[in-house]
Parts: C-alpha cells; sequence; structure tokens
C-alpha cells in the first residue's frame, strides 16, 4: 500500500481529500502546518493562519478518517519566507503575493521533506488543480482545475517538476459543491468555516497588519501629479498600491490612478488610467517547468493576478533578463505581483513583475 501525507487544515477541502485518497486505496497520513505561535500578535482580536483551532479540526477530522495526523513546526520558515518578505516588499513599495510564497517554499517543501522521512511516495493538498503530461514538451504540468472560479493553478506556478510529479490533487475534477455535497452524504461532519480569502496572517485586512507591524515607519507624505504638482496628502505609501484608485481620500476634479510610488521620497504619483498600461514587463526570479527555449515561441496566456482572466503575449530574452510581451496594452502589472503563464490550460511557470 502506498503512502500519502496529506496536508490537512481542518477544512472540507483538506479533509475530502484525505478521504477520497483513503478510499482508492492508499494509506493516508494528514500533517498540519503550524505557522504562528498561539502567543502570535496577542495585541489583535483577530484568528491567525493554522491557529489552535485549525489544528485541532485538523486532529478531529484525521481522527474521524482513521488515519494518523502529524502536526509540524514551520513557524521560524514561514515568518522569515512568509512574514517578514510580505512586509519587506510594502515598505519597497511594491504589492507581494505572499500565498504563492507560502505554497513554495513552506507548504509544498515541508510535506515533501515529511513525506521522504516516512517513505511516503506521494503528497497531497486540498487544491482546485490537476496533473497532466504534455507528449510535445515531454513534461508534466499543472493544469487548471474543472472548476474554473475556483481552479488554484495561479498558486502553485513556482513548483518543479519533480515535485509536481509527486502530488495528488483528488479534488481536480470536482466542483465545490459536489465536494459539500459528497461530504454530506457519507455523513462527514458539515463544516461551518468560510473558505479562506485575503492573507491567512492578517485576516482584519493587509492595511491594518501593516500599520501594526510597520508602526512608526509608516509617514504621512504627498500625492503628486506626474510633473511634481502637489494633489494631497497620503497616510503613507506602505498603504497603497499601484494601480489603485478608492480609498485615496483626495476631492479632486476626477478619477486618478496610483501610477507609481517611491518609496525613498515617500512620494505617491497619480495620473490617468491610460497611464497604467504597458506592452512588456520584465520579469525576476522566473520558475519553468521546461526550458526556456521550449517555450519562447508559443502564445501564451499571463496572469498576473489569481483572479484575472489573463491576456495573450510571448516570453522574450533581451541581455539575459526575460520580459513578457503583450499582445495587447495591459494595467494589471504592479510591481512584486506574480505573473503567471499558461498554454492550452496548462501552467508552464512564470516569474516576479519588475
Amino acid at each position: 500500500m502506498e503512502k500519502v501525507v496529506v496536508g490537512m487544515s481542518g477544512g472540507i477541502d483538506s479533509t475530502m481529500t484525505a478521504y477520497l485518497l483513503k478510499e482508492q486505496g492508499y494509506e493516508v497520513i494528514g500533517v498540519t502546518l503550524k505557522h504562528l505561535g498561539e502567543d502570535y500578535d496577542n495585541d489583535s482580536n483577530s484568528k491567525t493562519c493554522c491557529s489552535l483551532d485549525d489544528i485541532a479540526d485538523a486532529r478531529s477530522a484525521c481522527f474521524n478518517l482513521g488515519i494518523r495526523h502529524y502536526v509540524i513546526d514551520a513557524q521560524e520558515e514561514f515568518k522569515k519566507e512568509v512574514i517578514d518578505y510580505f512586509l519587506e516588499e510594502y515598505s519597497k513599495g511594491r504589492t507581494p503575493s505572499p500565498c504563492v510564497i507560502c505554497d513554495e517554499k513552506i507548504k509544498i517543501k515541508k510535506l515533501i521533506n515529511f513525506a521522504d522521512k516516512i517513505g511516503a511516495s506521494y503528497i497531497a493538498t486540498g487544491h482546485y488543480s490537476k496533473l497532466t503530461y504534455d507528449k510535445d514538451l515531454e513534461a508534466y504540468f499543472l493544469q487548471n482545475a474543472e472548476d474554473v472560479k475556483k481552479d488554484q493553478s495561479y498558486m502553485l506556478y513556482r513548483l518543479d517538476e519533480a515535485s509536481i510529479k509527486r502530488i495528488l490533487l483528488p479534488l481536480s475534477t470536482y466542483k465545490k459543491q459536489e465536494i459539500r455535497a459528497l461530504a454530506e452524504n457519507i455523513g462527514i461532519k458539515s463544516f461551518n468555516k468560510k473558505d479562506s480569502q485575503g492573507i491567512c496572517f492578517a485576516p482584519e485586512g493587509y492595511i491594518e497588519y501593516l500599520k501594526r507591524h510597520l508602526k512608526g515607519q509608516i509617514k504621512e507624505g504627498n500625492f503628486l501629479d506626474k510633473f511634481g504638482n502637489f494633489m494631497g496628502k497620503h497616510k503613507g505609501y506602505q498603504l497603497y498600491t499601484i494601480g489603485q484608485r478608492r480609498g485615496l481620500d483626495l476631492k479632486l476634479p476626477r478619477a486618478y490612478f496610483i501610477i507609481d510610488i517611491i518609496p525613498e521620497k515617500n512620494e505617491i504619483i497619480l495620473g490617468d488610467f491610460e497611464e497604467l498600461q504597458v506592452k512588456e514587463v520584465r520579469l525576476s526570479s522566473c520558475k519553468f517547468v521546461v526550458d526556456f527555449d521550449k517555450i519562447k515561441d508559443l502564445e501564451l496566456l499571463a496572469k498576473a493576478r489569481f483572479s484575472s482572466s489573463g491576456s495573450l503575449g510571448y516570453l522574450k530574452k533581451i541581455a539575459n533578463e526575460i520580459y513578457f510581451i503583450f499582445n495587447e496594452y495591459n494595467t494589471e502589472c504592479a510591481r512584486g505581483q506574480h505573473l503567471v503563464l499558461t498554454y492550452d490550460g496548462k501552467v508552464l511557470g512564470g516569474g516576479i513583475i519588475e
């Protein structure tokens, strides 16, 4: 009987992942990652990611399924790789995607390391994504799930092929409502938890989180237009993102958008929507499942946000730098966001927008 390590959050998706794999004949071992300690942010009344309640829920789910359950301490790595990165990026006037980094450097990495220790061939998660093999590109890829609205392939784009080949994704052919119905039919207790949204370690919202953690670093500054004319006062450049229109608290004769953030001067530049449009972006920290040369001539769909419908274009290498050239002008290109590239629904990789 082959072993599979399932990441357990205590929610319905991970619980049903474990159930389905057990039904398929695997020896299932549940693992919950403890990201934050019970003493973290005692000044906050909000609940944090992988709290003691989540661990207890996961343990209860594993007990009801008749499978072993382990808790792995990931607090040190989570603070360094996710929280510190999140705060540093906003301090640089960028827009980070901490969940993408967490999936790459914490969740999947920890599950694989644990699987190796106990001799498990596979790991599994409750992500809605598919695993597929492309004969032409000669590689395994993650692919969009059946439930388009729930598809989470974007979040896993930084995984290499070796990791992809070890992941089992039993929810790939289901829609969320089908999973809920199946859980009810087989007698698994009702889940009252809401689907996770936003940033798990900042349930009060990223602005309040930044205010608490950056404190004295956040200072009032000037809104300017591109010619340097004063437009008003902002509450701290860290609290804003490029492309933002709402929440500027300015009384101006028409709508303005944030087109640039200059941290060293504590200035935010306002302009027209058209000034957000770009035809190409430079990418850093790129990860591709196959060699660049195999995909450089393909027309790819690029998504700069999890919820984006995407825009078509091509990859290009200029003086050892990788660029994505859009077919049409694009406005979803804030520095720090991840541009995820797919071809025929297959996730080929991507990089961080510079």
